[in-house]
């Protein structure tokens, strides 16, 4: 099958579902240090302002703008200091939900990926939130983009995801009793079993 393109409309079903049919799909960023691309392996669901773990929770704010805007757009913040973290808005605008991505298996434009993680296990280049932007560089400048098109974007290559496992959010200190991390069973890329 023939890579395609997510499409605006996939970004509209619910968030848990989206979260769940964002794994398999293939993330590609194209930089002028080249092509990276990653298998997505788990996701998180941030379900709005009901929602005291999402950052839409305490309103719109400008780190949080993305999130409010348009479905299909990135979302990508900094936290503690030192890492950025890529979201896929899932609603339209006002709605204020996101899915984070966790982990990818990593599978084009490897040796990139190892020269800006200065990591050389395979398993370890985006094995998290943090690993994962680093390896494809992706930065606050991704912030906004329009997922369906360069120079970030997630794609269909067909391959299917396996068996999904849905577990509580890691990496938070409220709302931590929703299953809403979905991964790929024993997939050896996911940054939580």
């Amino acid at each position: 099958m023939r890579a395609k393109t997510l499409p605006k409309s996939f970004y509209l079903q619910p968030t848990l579902e989206a979260a769940r049919e964002l794994l398999g799909k293939v993330l590609v960023h194209e930089t002028r240090e080249g092509r990276c691309a990653g298998a997505i392996v788990e996701a998180e669901a941030y379900l709005g302002p009901a929602d005291p773990a999402c950052h839409s929770a305490r309103g719109c704010t400008p780190r949080t703008s993305a999130m409010f805007g348009p479905e299909g757009h990135a979302y990508v913040y900094f936290i503690y200091g030192m890492y950025f973290c890529f979201n896929v808005v899932t609603q339209p605008a006002g709605v204020a939900e996101a899915v984070l991505i966790r982990a990818l298996e990593p599978l084009d434009g490897l040796d990139l990926m190892r020269r800006r993680r200065g990591v050389e296990r395979l398993s370890a280049l985006a094995s998290g939130p943090g690993k994962l932007c680093a390896a494809m560089g992706i930065t606050r400048s991704c912030n906004g983009l329009d997922l369906t098109r360069p120079p970030l974007w997630i794609e269909d290559r067909g391959a299917p995801p396996g068996e999904v496992v849905w577990r509580p959010r890691v990496g938070i200190n409220v709302a931590t009793e929703h299953p809403w991390r979905c991964y790929l069973k024993g997939n050896r890329f996911v940054s939580k079993q």
